[in-house]
C-alpha cells in the first residue's frame, strides 16, 4: 500500500529522454530543431487532420485559433459555462463577448441541446469542449453551425485520442486545439497544438504565434499584431516521445476507468459515462456525490486526503467566477452548478496499477460509509 497517490503524474514510456538528450547535445533548445515539426505531424496524422501548429500551452491554442478564424470585437462565441477559464478567456483576448451554455447532466459536456436558443446575429462560432476526455455531441454542433453559418472550435485539451463516431476528437470542426500540460494524456510539460485542414489558417497561426515576423530582409517589420506563442524543440521532443506511444497512453486511461467502474460499485456515486457515439478516454476520472450523500465534496476530499489520496475538485462555472461576474452579470445554469458543487476527480494517472485503483476505492467506500 502506497503513502500517497496523486492525483496526477506524468508517465514517460518511449524515447523522450533521447531526444531530449539530442536536444542538449546540438544546442537545438530554443523555438527552432527538428522535433517541433515532427510533433506537429505526429499529432495531425494521428487526428487525421493536415495542419499541426505547436505552441506553448492550451491557452494560447485557443487564442491563436480564435483570433486566425477572425473572431473579434462586436462577436459573440457559444461556449460552455462548465469548463476551465482558458476557453473563456480566448474570447475575451480578442474583444468578443462569450455566451454561456448549461452541461448536461450526463456526459457533463455542454447541452447542445440548448445551443441553438443563444444564436443570435453576432454569433461567430460554437467552441465544444470535451469535458474529461468524453466527446461533445458533435453532429449537434455541426448541423447547428452549419445551419448558421458558424465556425466550430473544438477544445480538446482533455481528449488526446476521444473518438466521436469514430472520428477523433479535434478534428471534426473548423480547429481543434490542444494541451499538453503534465496532467495531459500526452504532456510536454507545458505546450498545445492548433489542428485544421486549412493551410490558410494553419498559415495566419504560424505568423501569429511568431510575432508576424515578415520575410528575408523584411524580417522586422511585423506584418500584423502577432504574439511569441512559440514552443521550444525540448518540450516538442519530449511531445515526440509520447506521440510515439499515445496508444498505449490512451488505453492506460481507459483501463483506469473499467477498474474503478468495477471496484466504485457502491451506493452515493455518479460515475462517468460513456455514451454509444463515444470513444471516453478519462482524462481525469471524475465522480459526482449524489444527495444521498450528506458529507461536502470538500469534507470527502479532505479526509480522502487523510488517507493518502490526492484529488481535485471539478470546475467551477465560469458563469460564478467573480471577474467574470463583474463583466458579464450573474446568471444561473443548474446543472454546472450541482457539477461544481458535488464533483470531484480521483487519481488517473496512465501509471496506475490495479492494486493502486483499489487502495482508492477502499479509501472513498470508508469515506462514504
Amino acid at each position: 500500500m502506497k503513502d500517497f497517490i496523486p492525483v496526477c503524474e506524468p508517465m514517460f514510456v518511449g524515447n523522450e529522454k533521447k531526444y531530449v538528450d539530442e536536444c542538449l547535445d546540438t544546442n537545438w533548445i530554443s523555438s527552432r530543431g527538428r522535433f517541433i515539426e515532427e510533433f506537429e505531424k505526429g499529432l495531425s496524422g494521428f487526428l487525421g487532420v493536415k495542419e499541426g501548429v505547436a505552441c506553448c500551452n492550451g491557452t494560447t491554442a485557443l487564442h491563436l485559433a480564435v483570433r486566425a478564424l477572425g473572431i473579434g470585437e462586436g462577436d459573440e462565441v457559444i461556449l460552455p459555462t462548465f469548463t476551465m477559464a482558458a476557453c473563456v478567456n480566448a474570447v475575451l483576448f480578442v474583444g468578443a463577448s462569450p455566451v454561456f451554455v448549461d452541461a448536461d447532466k450526463e456526459t457533463w459536456c455542454m447541452d447542445c441541446g440548448k445551443i441553438e436558443e443563444k444564436i443570435t446575429k453576432k454569433t461567430r462560432a460554437i467552441m465544444a469542449v470535451h469535458i474529461y476526455g468524453h466527446p461533445s455531441d458533435m453532429d449537434v454542433v455541426m448541423e447547428v453551425a452549419q445551419k448558421h453559418n458558424l465556425f466550430v472550435i473544438e477544445d480538446a485539451a482533455e481528449a488526446h485520442g476521444a473518438e466521436y463516431k469514430g472520428k477523433k476528437c479535434g478534428s471534426i470542426g473548423d480547429v481543434g486545439c490542444f494541451s499538453f500540460y503534465a496532467n495531459k494524456i500526452i504532456m510536454t510539460g507545458e505546450g498545445g497544438m492548433v489542428v485544421c485542414n486549412d493551410s490558410k489558417i494553419a498559415e495566419k497561426m504560424r505568423s501569429l504565434r511568431n510575432m508576424c515576423f515578415g520575410e528575408g530582409a523584411q524580417r522586422y517589420l511585423h506584418t500584423d499584431l502577432g504574439f511569441n506563442y512559440r514552443m521550444t524543440n525540448v518540450q516538442a521532443a519530449i511531445g515526440v516521445g509520447q506521440i510515439e506511444k499515445v496508444e498505449e497512453l490512451v488505453e492506460a486511461r481507459r483501463k483506469n476507468a473499467l477498474l474503478y467502474a468495477k471496484y466504485l460499485d457502491i451506493p452515493g456515486l455518479i460515475l462517468p459515462v460513456e455514451k454509444d457515439y463515444a470513444k471516453n478516454v478519462y482524462w481525469m476520472y471524475g465522480i459526482v456525490l449524489d444527495d444521498s450523500v450528506k458529507k461536502s465534496k470538500e469534507q470527502v476530499m479532505e479526509e480522502l486526503k487523510e488517507k493518502g489520496i490526492d484529488t481535485r475538485s471539478f470546475f467551477v462555472p465560469l458563469h460564478k467566477q467573480p471577474y467574470l461576474q463583474k463583466m458579464l452579470g450573474s446568471e444561473s445554469y443548474p446543472v454546472a452548478e450541482w457539477l461544481g458543487e458535488r464533483g470531484l476527480y480521483l487519481p488517473s494517472s496512465s501509471s496506475l496499477t490495479e492494486e493502486d485503483v483499489k487502495q482508492v476505492c477502499e479509501a472513498v467506500k470508508e469515506v462514504l460509509a
